[in-house]
């Protein structure tokens, strides 16, 4: 269990920092980090766990809070934005390991429908 933690933990961490270094690249141009292998074969509800595991931490941390006040909302954000994303979006995700710029806009949608804190 505790194993599953300290991944899940890491995973989320590095999912937030992909979002937060895109999103610095996006408006400095500067390069993209290189692509997460890991991703490759990522099923939607793959997908979906690991924006969820990435909201938790990330929003936990912005709000001053634990992890299981915001579950819901997360969860919210997680499934609408995965719901959302087409299948060329899903395959950009499956390329990189991270959101591309159509999905951030729909993930920033559901972070404001979902009642967070956006992290950018």
């Amino acid at each position: 269990m505790m194993i599953r933690r300290m991944g899940a933990a890491v995973l989320a961490a590095g999912v937030a920092a992909l979002l937060s270094v895109a999103a610095q690249a996006a408006s400095s141009q500067a390069p993209l980090p290189p692509p997460d292998p890991t991703a490759k074969n990522l099923s939607p509800y793959r997908i979906q766990l690991r924006a969820f595991d990435a909201c938790l931490v990330t929003q936990s941390r912005l709000m001053g809070t634990t992890r299981e006040a915001v579950h819901s909302a997360c969860s919210c954000y997680a499934k609408g934005t995965v719901g959302s994303m087409t299948k060329a979006e899903l395959q950009a995700f499956r390329d990189t390991g991270y959101f591309d710029d159509s999905t951030r806009a729909k993930a920033l949608g559901f972070i404001d429908s979902c009642r967070l804190r956006r992290p950018i």
